[in-house]
């Protein structure tokens, strides 16, 4: 029996316990490494407390006061300090090609972008616009990302199509490739956008699988009609980009999707939350008891769409992303009332950064504008200064929804997000008091703008290891940090989603009322089809090209019916001519 020390307080692990971890966890090989962070307040989502944390061999192995460690320990001073989970982006696009073109920030310099901000693990999202299957498109992620990043990260998988080859690839990616997550698109008609139906069938395959189902929400085919009324219109530049996407397609949208997938008894899990209504919808449903989780990005918490009618081409194209900001200045606020709250759970950034020359590609048609936004290395900061720092939520709550909530609905839980015995030593050092500015010209990202330019925030990262390892300090990267962070599997059927999912499944399942039999007379009815009954054959319909009657006044048939009758003989009222000029009125009865 070994003895940790935990919130100082010592706690007995048994062997077993430990191998429980690691075969929970799979098998994780860390640089031998001893870190002692000394003096600093640990905060984790549920409370802060003092305690210094000592990491070895990339993992927690202590916490508390006055630690046994090794001479040969590294010691890091957090007087004055947080010292935090690293943070988690829920959703980045990385390296991301599209119409000919590849987004500025590879896995190097956007997971160097990420530790500058706090951020030690990201979710990138496989969206391939080549011909290759899921499992290939996986692959060719994976080699791109493995030898790059300076953090660990994972990949959630889009679905683009519906068919059987689908199905069978999503099957190998969860049970062999540790995706437990797919994105589905109801926007972007006739290219990446599922039909209803087909979103039915793709949530009960996940379902299924015990995945968890990723939607953008958007009224695709309104959203077609919209762009083209616009160009049509003249409206060419980024503000038809909003003008085409109003806030009610997006709520819309989030409406259909919590709707499809509650049928479908799937998890859902709405990407880019950029508008009030589409907030509105979530907060709503949730209170209903629906299994679904909201995801504001750094964009929507710390900027609006008012930038859209900037009079300078540059400026105003830099926010173009789907769905769009909202012109509305309050939204930013308001939706980080509902994250402070819980009515919205996590934050990612949606992080695919382009040039302004890449976005020129549209100069004179807004649909051609590449869309994406920066926020991968600002998006902790802004949360602080808007969340914390303005009073709306504390710092667990801080670490909640920028860490803990993440790594639970991916389940990566205790293994990230937590500063705890054998979790990942994957820390931030945080100073709630430092001030910086955020600017193009100061970040470490490769855009030549920043969509928060000039924004004064508090609340730093001082320091930022992954698995034990300082990848961040003093402002700089640390040199040869790319390909230290790791692909995390994560395996299907969550227990923080699907524990309750299957209890809310069982106690809404239908059941029969139980009655007794009815003892009285039975009336008899008449027979049915399923009886045999056949209906009878419609009266055939009338070739009106056939007229019954000539201009001579005699029937072609001579029947006596009232449409066989000629003109001449039928009992009708004589008519009263009336000359009126056009739009003049008459008292006159036309029919007396």
């Amino acid at each position: 029996m070994e003895i940790q020390h935990y919130w100082g307080s010592a706690v007995s692990m048994s062997p077993k316990h430990k191998l429980y971890n690691r075969l929970t966890w799979g098998m994780r090989i860390y640089p031998k490494n001893k870190v002692l962070i000394k003096g600093g307040t640990v905060v984790n989502d549920d409370r802060s407390f003092s305690a210094d944390v000592y990491v070895q061999d990339g993992i927690i192995a202590q916490i508390g006061h006055d630690l046994s460690v090794p001479d040969d320990t590294i010691a890091v001073s957090a007087e004055g300090k947080l010292v935090i989970p690293g943070g988690i982006d829920t959703h980045t696009h990385l390296q991301f090609r599209k119409n000919g073109i590849t987004s500025v920030d590879d896995f190097s310099q956007g997971t160097k972008a990420a530790a500058a901000g706090g951020t030690t693990m990201i979710i990138d999202c496989v969206l391939d616009n080549s011909d290759c299957s899921l499992v290939e498109s996986y692959d060719k992620w994976r080699a791109m990302a493995d030898d790059s990043v300076v953090g660990d990260y994972a990949l959630n998988v889009a679905i683009t199509k519906w068919d059987n080859k689908v199905k069978i690839d999503m099957e190998k990616l969860v049970h062999q490739r540790g995706v437990n997550a797919f994105l589905v698109f109801m926007s972007y008609k006739d290219k990446w956008q599922l039909s209803d139906s087909e979103l039915y069938q793709a949530f009960c395959h996940m379902r299924d699988l015990g995945a968890l189902a990723l939607v953008h929400a958007e009224n695709g085919d309104v959203i077609k009609q919209g762009e083209d009324e616009m160009i049509k219109q003249g409206v060419v530049g980024p503000e038809g980009h909003e003008l085409s996407r109003p806030e009610e397609v997006e709520a819309e949208a989030v409406q259909r999707a919590i709707t499809i997938a509650d049928q479908a008894n799937c998890p859902l899990y709405v990407v880019r939350v950029m508008s009030k209504g589409s907030a509105d919808v979530i907060a709503e449903c949730r209170k209903k008891g629906y299994v679904v989780f909201g995801e504001p990005i750094a964009a929507s918490l710390g900027t609006d769409g008012t930038q859209y009618w900037n009079t300078k081409w540059r400026e105003a194209a830099a926010h173009v992303t789907s769905p769009p900001l909202r012109p509305d200045p309050t939204t930013p606020g308001y939706l980080m009332d509902l994250l402070a709250n819980g009515d919205l759970q996590v934050t990612g950034s949606a992080h695919c950064s382009w040039t302004t020359a890449q976005r020129a590609a549209g100069q004179t048609d807004f649909t051609l504008i590449p869309h994406g936004v920066n926020g991968i290395e600002e998006r902790m900061s802004i949360v602080w200064e808007n969340g914390v720092a303005t009073g709306k939520m504390d710092e667990n709550t801080f670490v909640a929804v920028t860490s803990t909530n993440a790594a639970k609905i991916f389940n990566l839980y205790p293994r990230k997000g937590k500063i705890a015995v054998d979790s990942d030593a994957d820390i931030v050092i945080w100073d709630p008091e430092a001030i910086r500015t955020i600017s193009a010209s100061s970040h470490n990202q490769a855009s030549d703008v920043n969509i928060f330019e000039g924004m004064e925030v508090h609340g730093v990262p001082v320091v930022t290891l992954s698995k034990g390892r300082v990848i961040f300090k003093d402002d700089q990267i640390v040199a040869n940090s790319e390909g230290h962070g790791v692909f995390v599997d994560r395996k299907a059927h969550c227990d923080h989603i699907y524990g309750r999912l299957d209890a809310r499944a069982k106690y809404l399942l239908p059941r029969a009322v139980i009655r007794m039999e009815h003892d009285g007379p039975v009336a008899q009815t008449a027979p049915s089809v399923a009886a045999g009954y056949q209906p009878r054959a419609p009266r055939p319909i009338r070739n009106l090209h056939e007229s019954q009657f000539t201009l001579s006044g005699d029937t072609k048939q001579g029947d006596d019916d009232e449409i066989g009758t000629p003109i001449s003989r039928r009992n009708r009222k004589p008519a009263t001519r009336v000359n009126a000029p056009p739009g003049g009125r008459s008292s006159l009865n036309i029919f007396e």
